[in-house]
């Protein structure tokens, strides 16, 4: 039921700013309209991801590989829209979920079966708001 209010929460966000963007388009060009839509599709992407690395986490004595693979996919999100942005908010907050990423990973590594996915949750929720903003 969350992730389902997290994704209307999500499109009704990504309409805002792609309605945002299409009119600052119409005074900045193009490539400020598709670099904002960019960011706001990454960051739904990482959104979906994140969800799934909690269901992995609560997952993990059947599967400890799931968690490796939804930490796989944000990665590759995050490297998608930091190679697709220089504003400084944005390197700011993906910075930070890489952190928060590498953090887990390295709790699993180290053995804990169930890490604390909060800081990626919050990172993400970060990144989101700085996308829409």
């Amino acid at each position: 039921m969350a992730a389902s209010r997290r994704r209307g929460r999500l499109t009704a966000v990504a309409a805002a700013v792609a309605t945002a963007a299409l009119t600052a388009g119409l005074t900045t060009g193009c490539d400020a309209v598709g670099k904002a839509l960019d960011c706001v599709q990454t960051a739904d992407a990482i959104a979906d991801n994140v969800t799934d690395l909690q269901q992995a986490v609560e997952n993990a004595a059947n599967d400890p590989s799931q968690a490796d693979a939804s930490l796989d996919s944000i990665d590759k999100s995050l490297r998608e829209i930091g190679d697709k942005t220089d504003d400084a908010d944005v390197n700011k907050a993906v910075d930070d979920l890489n952190k928060a990423v590498d953090n887990v990973r390295t709790a699993i590594r180290n053995g804990d079966e169930t890490p604390d996915v909060s800081p990626v949750t919050d990172a993400a929720g970060e990144l989101t708001k700085v996308c829409t903003s």
